[in-house]
């Protein structure tokens, strides 16, 4: 059998690591930055739309009514939400509160949690 020397670089079974939740919202911050990147040609182009006349206002709102931009919209919120916390809990971080183990911890589990209600509060008001 083969064994690997210890001067050998060791390749890591990436889809085999168990993350935690500090690891994944910090990860999902990250994804959320790349939503919202690519979300804003499309908000800008409503937007502008939008104020260009109570024609196109109307058509934008006839758009905005489609359940598939519907279910944008929320994935966008969602993005926009958990953004913001997890953005607030970096800085904190980087402030130096909540850089204990439990601490860091409960704030993560603290952004996703207000990241989720945000997007949950959307979702029925969208849906409703």
């Amino acid at each position: 059998m083969y064994k690997a020397r210890p001067d050998r670089p060791v390749t890591l079974p990436l889809m085999g690591l168990r993350m935690p939740l500090p690891a994944w919202v910090s990860f999902l911050h990250r994804v959320s930055g790349v939503l919202l990147f690519l979300c804003l040609p499309a908000a800008l182009y409503a937007l502008e739309r939008a104020l260009s006349g109570a024609e196109a206002f109307a058509e934008v709102q006839r758009q905005l009514a489609q359940p598939a931009v519907r279910l944008l919209l929320l994935v966008a919120v969602w993005a926009l939400a958990h953004h913001l916390f997890a953005g607030i809990r970096h800085l904190l971080m980087d402030l130096h509160f909540g850089t204990e183990l439990a601490a860091a911890r409960r704030s993560a589990r603290a952004a996703a949690v207000a990241g989720g209600l945000v997007a949950l509060a959307t979702a029925w008001r969208l849906f409703a």
